[in-house]
């Protein structure tokens, strides 16, 4: 695919996504004032609609038409906050951002996600094609890596670290292994076997991050928050449960429902005496053990 035509598509979906629906003569006008739009001219209806095919066979997007409205994106069947599509338009968009505004790149800065780049495209490829991995893995407590079999069932990006989850031989639970951990992954001949009513969705809707805690069940977790902390909690939630369930000028409390595993505790460590762990028990009594052994470095 020509380059130029990719930013097109690109320019296209986000300019209609952004405006939920638009009437072809204000997207022509929105070209013309493009700063890709190399002619300056406008948007001809037959390249419009041969960009929509494109789009559609491309990223899998389709840009519909409502007589009265104008042309939109249909998200409707995405998954809300997590869906794939949501994530493909934000990726798009930041994309045009970045055409739009050459001369602004050097200021914009991301964060390193490492071995996205190499392997990511593999584990798609064999998912998309219902196909196993041979896999060379050697996680972070091994001295040597080791080469196996694995059904990769999903992906998900995680603290700037993609995770695959996959069930492997011998084993009889899937694991989760870190992409920037892999020596190697190739396609096999075994077909992927993944359970038919398997939802990565509803797998990881118990935990916070990518650590599964097998031998806990879900609990209530409640955290009281300090005030002035309150507003990044609020404007980002640590997790789809978060509940407010009482709040004071001094504090608010806020109740998850989820296993509470080690990269949980992580997260309220790391926002240091904002927080406080209330329940269950163990948790707090655990978080404050981790903070006593902390302190210790310090004497």
């Amino acid at each position: 695919m020509a380059k130029n035509y990719f930013n097109r598509y690109v320019w296209l979906i986000d300019t209609i996504n952004r405006a939920g629906h638009i009437t072809l003569a204000e997207i022509s006008r929105k070209w013309e004032d493009s700063s890709i739009n190399d002619d300056g001219g406008p948007l001809a209806e037959r390249t419009f609609h041969n960009h929509r095919e494109a789009i559609l066979d491309t990223f899998g997007i389709e840009i519909k038409c409502d007589r009265m409205l104008g042309y939109y994106i249909d998200n409707e069947d995405d998954i809300e906050g997590g869906g794939i599509r949501a994530w493909l338009l934000e990726s798009l968009s930041l994309n045009n951002t970045l055409n739009e505004t050459k001369d602004m790149r050097d200021r914009i800065l991301f964060e390193e996600v490492p071995s996205s780049q190499r392997w990511l495209p593999v584990l798609v490829n064999a998912m998309r094609d219902g196909r196993a991995v041979e896999m060379t893995y050697q996680s972070f407590t091994r001295t040597e890596p080791n080469t196996f079999t694995t059904h990769p069932w999903c992906l998900k990006l995680f603290r700037q670290r993609w995770y695959v989850l996959a069930k492997s031989e011998g084993y009889d639970n899937p694991r989760v292994y870190s992409l920037d951990r892999i020596h190697d992954v190739k396609p096999s001949k075994v077909k992927l076997r993944i359970p038919s009513n398997f939802s990565a969705a509803e797998f990881f809707a118990n935990y916070f991050g990518i650590i599964i805690g097998e031998d806990c069940k879900p609990s209530a977790v409640d955290v009281r928050v300090r005030a002035d902390q309150v507003k990044y909690f609020e404007s980002l939630p640590l997790h789809s449960s978060q509940t407010s369930i009482e709040t004071t000028s001094q504090y608010t409390v806020y109740r998850y429902h989820l296993v509470p595993t080690f990269d949980f505790k992580q997260e309220l460590l790391g926002r240091g005496p904002a927080v406080k762990v209330l329940a269950p028990d163990w948790f707090r009594d655990e978080i404050a053990e981790d903070i006593r052994q902390m302190a210790k470095q310090y004497d």
